[in-house]
């Protein structure tokens, strides 16, 4: 089954991907690991993507796609896989169906913007060696020190307040289109995200079994 996951910054797609991965034993694939692998094993369309990487502007879909299609090719993509990551924007969906990308279920999971503030904005991440914590859910033992090495736990840039907000914005003006997309064809299923990720996923796998 080939599947994508729709999801705002700090709904839990990653996690849930890796989830479905390993149930189902199909590989996720995220746009930036095939990325950089095209680029370092120097295929043809590696090369193109680095002469725009090089200097320093977007690599454009088709290349991308180029690298996707490449990627899923693979044996260990012969059952299915996991888009994590991309389309991120209608026009790249549907550069997707041109290119004949098959897709056979797109799961949004979907989680309330406040939720999704007070959840990256309590995270906490070890400097040293990037253990997780949440002021709220999960705070560590000593304020601010890791409690696996004793590194300081900070607030990632990308977890500031005006960052998540840009995000959401972001997300809300480019990716959520996707969900009316998909819809149109059928495909989408709607997860609510739960406050506990086990929760979450015993949905998102109802949802890709149904």
């Amino acid at each position: 089954m080939n599947l994508i996951l729709l999801g705002a910054p700090g709904a839990g797609k990653g996690t849930q991907a890796e989830i479905i991965s390993e149930k189902l034993n199909i590989p996720q694939i995220s746009t930036g690991n095939i990325l950089r692998a095209a680029v370092k094993n120097g295929t043809e369309c590696g090369l193109k993507a680095k002469s725009y990487m090089d200097a320093g502007a977007l690599v454009p879909d088709e290349v991308v796609i180029g690298i996707l299609k490449d990627r899923i090719a693979e044996a260990d993509c012969a059952n299915g896989y996991i888009l994590d990551g991309f389309p991120r924007t209608v026009p790249q969906a549907e550069a997707l169906e041109a290119m004949g990308v098959n897709i056979d279920k797109v799961i949004e999971i979907s989680v309330d913007d406040e939720v999704i503030k007070s959840r990256l904005g309590g995270r906490r991440v070890c400097e040293a060696c990037g253990a997780s914590y949440h002021i709220e859910f999960n705070p560590p033992k000593t304020d601010g020190k890791c409690d696996k090495c004793g590194g300081n736990v900070v607030l990632r840039k990308d977890d500031a307040p005006e960052t998540v907000i840009d995000r959401l914005r972001t997300y809300h003006e480019a990716t959520a289109p996707l969900i009316d997309f998909y819809k149109g064809r059928g495909k989408l299923s709607t997860v609510v995200g739960q406050e506990e990720v086990a929760d979450t996923s015993k949905l998102v796998l109802e949802a890709v079994n149904s």
